[in-house]
């Protein structure tokens, strides 16, 4: 799939929660956005912030093709992601594009994508193309509370709605018990094909591990994982984001960062 270094010019900076923030974005010259798949990440040029050098890697959240807009959810972790978060309508941004490999979506049957965190980015695009394709999607989404859980009607135009909240806050209309996703009930019927999982490191791997258990009786699984090592070039070159796979070490920016959970040493 070709990449683009592309200006991109700032629809709307859209204030989620005091940490999260949706920026929508559309081609600064008009022209249509290149191909991208669910999973994929770009890598973001930081302008005017000095302590910053290196371009910052961020999920593809959504792609709307009729507004020609990409979305990106940002979280305030740093100096880079704290500048890109001012944003305004109008800005440019440089973005580098589709970068990595996406999650498995030709498989058929019943999808469970869970999400902690801002985790849960990747996965409202991958509900679409799922959808789209005519499969069952159901999202499995935990937060610290349910002000952390945003996007929240984006989601529930896609798929069926799970929710965990650490306090056991809830959100009206959706089925939220306390706790993590991995202690879901949910997650531990076991009735699902296939689970694509991005969080939380302790968190997907804690899935990882009752997906592993389930009996040779419970439904056939696939399950992925969107690992989210440090990553700095963003092309495979700098190797400061390798994962120790079963079959070698592997850049997770250019062979993730989705990887099949029986291919990690976890």
């Amino acid at each position: 799939m070709k990449k683009n270094m592309t200006d991109f010019k700032v629809v709307a900076n859209i204030d989620l929660s005091p940490r999260i923030f949706l920026l929508k974005l559309t081609p600064a010259d008009g022209s249509p956005m290149g191909e991208s798949k669910p999973g994929q990440f770009v890598e973001v040029k930081v302008d005017g912030e000095p302590k910053v050098f290196l371009r910052r890697p961020i999920s593809i959240n959504y792609v709307d093709r009729d507004a020609n807009q990409l979305w990106l959810l940002i979280q305030r972790a740093g100096n880079g992601t704290n500048h890109l978060v001012l944003a305004k309508e109008g800005d440019i941004i440089n973005i580098i594009y589709p970068l990595g490999n996406g999650f498995t979506i030709d498989h058929q049957g019943k999808y469970l994508l869970i999400g902690g965190g801002v985790g849960i980015a990747p996965l409202l695009e991958l509900g679409k193309v799922l959808k789209a394709k005519g499969s069952d999607v159901t999202f499995l989404l935990g937060g610290r509370t349910a002000g952390d859980l945003v996007l929240m009607d984006e989601f529930l135009k896609v798929g069926k709605m799970l929710v965990t909240t650490e306090d056991g806050s809830t959100i009206e209309g959706i089925d939220c018990q306390k706790g993590f996703v991995t202690m879901h009930s949910g997650l531990k019927s076991g009735e699902y094909d296939n689970i694509r999982v991005c969080g939380p490191g302790p968190m997907m791997k804690s899935v990882a591990k009752t997906v592993s258990s389930w009996t040779e009786n419970a439904k056939p699984h696939f399950c992925e994982v969107s690992l989210e090592n440090k990553m700095a070039c963003g092309l495979g070159v700098c190797l400061c984001c390798v994962e120790n796979t079963k079959d070698g070490h592997k850049c997770v920016c250019s062979e993730g960062p989705v990887f099949d959970i029986k291919d990690l040493n976890w």
